[in-house]
């Protein structure tokens, strides 16, 4: 029996996964803020569980990992491969950052197409993963010859905002705009969107899904506000389909993305408005994951062999 965990910043996803395949009833979701730590959380699942033999573990967690050990982007925890091995009894324990487990997951997933591109367009077998919600990151993916996939860590997230979205901000809400926003992730996680919100509505911030159903209920401003961030959000993709050549699909992961589904004509605004190099963000397809267990699956890809 194998043990898979989804880290992020809101919520933890544990399940165990029986030959290479998730045993989907035994899924739990958990809020991070219940519990002390992620290894108090796993002793208490495995324990509920029956106290099964867990023979390999692979856990995905929300901020970089080096030498087995990561420290969570948005919250206080300190995990690492030994401590996982204690708390599990496993002998192959693979720690990986939660966009590389969704990079390993489009090997298997069928995504929603939002918008596709030309048979004839050119390929290169590399995609990448785009995950806004809590946080924001993005993953590379390149197809192997033999099968099965690489995917290539990032911290996209705490760069610095693109000259082009700099200066769609200021037009938008002012010249001190920018300040509000120091990096990509302040803008396109759950806490930019509110923020974006308040700023160009003159209100006090609210979370994204109140901004979601005031648009549906026919919100005058929330539909300007999620018309025009998504047209930003667009704006971003270019900038990454540019840097990563994601011939083969921008695969969209998140609470926020998928918030903007219903705006995908803007998030294309955003992308095909350049006339400059317009020919790669517009052969590449924008794909959204919508299944949950998504990086667990990308945790059963990473410690198969």
């Amino acid at each position: 029996m194998q043990l898979v965990g989804d880290v992020g910043g809101s919520n933890v996803r544990l399940a165990l996964a029986d030959d290479g395949r998730l045993v989907a009833s035994s899924a739990r979701r958990s809020s991070g803020a219940d519990v002390a730590g992620l290894e108090a959380l796993i002793a208490t699942f495995l324990a509920d569980a029956g106290g099964p033999a867990i023979t390999a573990a692979c856990i995905a967690v929300a901020g970089p990992v080096a030498n087995g050990r990561a420290s969570l982007t948005n919250r206080t925890w300190q995990v690492s491969e030994d401590d996982l091995a204690r708390v599990t009894g496993a002998r192959r324990v693979l720690l990986i950052n939660d966009l590389a487990a969704l990079g390993h997951a489009t090997a298997s997933l069928t995504p929603r197409v939002l918008r596709s591109a030309s048979d004839d367009r050119p390929h290169n077998g590399q995609a990448l993963v785009v995950g806004a919600g809590t946080g924001f990151n993005v993953c590379a993916v390149r197809a192997l010859p033999g099968g099965g996939v690489l995917p290539l860590e990032a911290e996209e997230g705490h760069t610095a905002l693109p000259l082009t979205i700099a200066r769609r901000l200021t037009d938008l809400l002012g010249a001190d705009a920018t300040e509000a926003f120091p990096s990509v992730e302040h803008l396109f996680a759950g806490r930019g969107l509110a923020r974006f919100h308040a700023l160009r509505s003159g209100v006090a911030p609210v979370p994204g899904e109140a901004i979601a159903a005031a648009a549906n209920a026919g919100d005058a401003a929330a539909v300007e506000t999620l018309s025009q961030y998504a047209e930003a959000f667009g704006l971003m993709l270019r900038e990454v389909a540019l840097r990563f050549m994601p011939r083969e699909g921008i695969w969209l992961a998140g609470s926020v993305a998928r918030t903007l589904v219903p705006r995908t004509d803007r998030i294309a605004a955003g992308m095909l408005g350049n006339p400059l190099m317009r020919d790669i963000p517009l052969s590449t397809p924008l794909l959204l994951i919508e299944d949950d267990m998504a990086a667990l699956q990308g945790c059963i890809g990473a410690i198969t062999p």
